[in-house]
């Protein structure tokens, strides 16, 4: 039976559009074959898309507005944040570590906002990396955000190179970085003393 609807010269059915296939899709399911793995048994099936999936939302991570700060009249008293927890990527091995962070400055005339301190480490932490130059450069940010030239960032991080491959030891990593009047041995111990039952709490 006709439907009533006469097909006008010249139509044609137009294929639905396909998504090209994410690159890292492809790279992952290589990797399974590589490895001696196949790609279409039951439980990787899915995989190289979930791969892909992942290295896409960490790497694009998005952090929010990280520059609020507020007019003080604390100029010149120690401000701490501690217990931030964050993971990265180490740069030689592409495998994650995992990091505590705490910051401290001094401030001058302004203080940033407190959930910005976090949301910068977190910004910094999604990218492939040494926790060394991950900490030079969240210090770096609070430097230039708060005016602050007194900073300090004080990184405690485990990772997963050294736990999972190679000695297969875990350990803590510890980096420092000191700037400005807090480089002075007294303001360094003050920060140390205030923060340290966050580092306790947290197994280091």
């Amino acid at each position: 039976m006709s439907s009533g609807i006469d097909e006008l010269p010249g139509d044609e059915q137009i294929a639905p559009s396909v998504a090209p296939q994410d690159p890292l899709e492809i790279l992952a399911r290589q990797l399974l074959v590589e490895i001696g793995e196949d790609p279409e048994r039951e439980g990787l099936r899915d995989t190289p898309a979930r791969y892909a999936r992942w290295w896409r939302e960490f790497t694009q991570y998005a952090p929010g507005s990280t520059d609020t700060v507020f007019e003080s009249s604390c100029s010149g008293d120690l401000v701490a944040v501690s217990g931030i927890h964050v993971w990265s990527l180490c740069e030689h091995h592409l495998l994650p570590f995992s990091c505590r962070v705490t910051i401290g400055y001094l401030p001058r005339g302004q203080v940033l906002g407190l959930s910005k301190f976090a949301r910068i480490a977190h910004q910094h932490a999604h990218r492939l990396q040494s926790q060394e130059q991950f900490s030079q450069d969240v210090a770096d940010d609070i430097e230039k955000l708060t005016g602050s030239p007194d900073v300090a960032v004080i990184g405690k991080g485990e990772h997963l190179c050294m736990a999972m491959r190679g000695i297969r030891t875990p350990a803590t990593m510890t980096t420092a970085v000191w700037r400005g009047a807090l480089q002075d041995s007294a303001l360094r111990t003050e920060l140390l003393t205030l923060t340290s039952e966050s580092f306790r709490g947290a197994g280091f």
